[in-house]
């Protein structure tokens, strides 16, 4: 069962919920960076509210110089090792369908913040 507050990630802010490889690929191949919210198991992992409130700020933060999606369950394990960021729950950040690094757990606003930054300034990769 997913945590309501995840679940509003995508009714409310209707970010899309990635359940298979394809579903990863086609959203972060598409134009632009893109941040892919890994929950984890919200039962057994406190913080995994906390990240999905954290997430729609950030973006705010950012005005918009990223897109977000939520991982299922169905993907969750091969994503995670696919990208190295095998904590959860965490933000893994794409670009031209590349992993340019995560954010596991919960963190200083600030570590956000530099993260992110950090991101969003890597050069965009050859196609």
């Amino acid at each position: 069962m997913t945590h309501p507050l995840v679940t509003r990630l995508t009714t409310d802010f209707g970010y899309p919920a990635l359940q298979t490889i394809a579903d990863v690929a086609r959203f972060t191949e598409a134009p632009g960076t893109h941040a892919i919210f890994v929950p984890g198991d919200a039962r057994r992992n406190l913080e995994t509210p906390d990240v999905a409130v954290i997430l729609p700020e950030l973006r705010q933060a950012f005005q918009g110089q990223f897109d977000c999606a939520v991982a299922t369950d169905a993907i969750e394990t091969e994503l995670r090792e696919s990208t190295g960021v095998l904590k959860t729950p965490s933000l893994i950040f794409f670009r031209n369908g590349a992993c340019l690094g995560g954010i596991p757990k919960v963190r200083d606003w600030s570590d956000y913040v530099e993260r992110i930054t950090h991101f969003l300034s890597l050069p965009v990769a050859a196609e």
